[in-house]
């Protein structure tokens, strides 16, 4: 928590240069990082410490969900959950930010990392 103790907004950018961008339904990557869809409200998890929830401007929360990206691929989807849901209980929307040298990692309780997908395979 301590690297998004400061922060209120942030930008996901992944090393493909796309951010994570919020639509009124899905989660995708978009290389516009100045549109406010690119921006994830940082809010702490209230019953763990060190642990943040991201809501975007729609005011649904990055969930890690266990559906596959892409049938025979090892990624698995992110999504947005509602707040009022009540699988906002779930650790799926908690995210443990980690220090990597220059950049920040996010870790959900389960071990798994958010990381950008490389795009659709050939």
């Amino acid at each position: 928590m301590e690297l998004f103790a400061r922060a209120k907004v942030v930008r996901l950018r992944s090393h493909h240069v796309k951010f994570l961008y919020a639509d009124e339904v899905r989660v995708t990557q978009d290389r516009d990082g100045y549109s406010a869809n690119a921006r994830w409200t940082v809010e702490a998890a209230p019953h763990s410490t060190g642990v943040v929830r991201l809501r975007s401007r729609y005011g649904r929360y990055l969930t890690a969900s266990g559906e596959p990206f892409l049938l025979g691929m090892t990624g698995r989807k992110v999504t947005q959950t509602a707040p009022a849901a009540p699988r906002l209980a779930n650790a799926s929307v908690d995210w443990e930010p980690l220090r990597d040298s220059f950049q920040a990692r996010l870790r959900t309780k389960a071990g798994h990392f958010l990381r950008a997908n490389g795009g659709l395979p050939p």
